[in-house]
């Protein structure tokens, strides 16, 4: 059975949040730390904490001292939201080229799919993820990262 899959890209962003909400509040963490800490490469997560900042979940800081901590509350941070944003917006199927798209339902049945998967991911906040995860996973082998998807350019509406 082949399972679903989101994109490395969302990953790294998840992983980011997922750490950030457990870490204390006048805590700060860097891009750099959470690499080695994920053994993803640091422009991965540099693009991933670009896009994080510009939805105001994270908040960035220069200088001496300077990090990441969350930009809002755990329990403000939609999941749903955060995969929408984070995953590209390409249609699991080819429609338009396709000789039966007069006549399938396919394109309603993928999309009552997605509507569900959404609906679910919308159910949990941030805060639900963290608040009981102990271990937030073993970083992922290096040359995973090797084709990862650039940041999608928007930013939720």
């Amino acid at each position: 059975m082949r399972r679903m899959q989101l994109t490395l890209f969302t990953d790294a962003s998840l992983r980011i949040l997922m750490h950030l909400a457990r870490q204390d509040a006048e805590a700060v963490t860097t891009t750099a730390e959470l690499s080695q800490l994920y053994n993803v490469p640091f422009n991965h997560l540099n693009k991933a904490v670009g896009l994080l900042s510009r939805a105001g979940w994270v908040r960035s800081s220069r200088g001496r001292g300077g990090g990441l901590k969350l930009g809002m509350p755990a329990g403000e941070i939609i999941l749903g939201t955060v995969v929408r944003t984070t995953e590209p917006r390409t249609p699991l199927v080819n429609c338009p080229a396709c000789p039966l798209r007069f006549n399938c339902e396919l394109q309603r049945a993928l999309s009552e799919a997605i509507q569900a998967f959404y609906g679910v991911l919308d159910r949990y906040t941030l805060d639900d993820l963290a608040r009981n995860t102990m271990l937030l996973g073993a970083p992922l082998p290096a040359d995973a990262w090797a084709t990862v998807p650039h940041a999608p350019p928007c930013v939720p509406e």
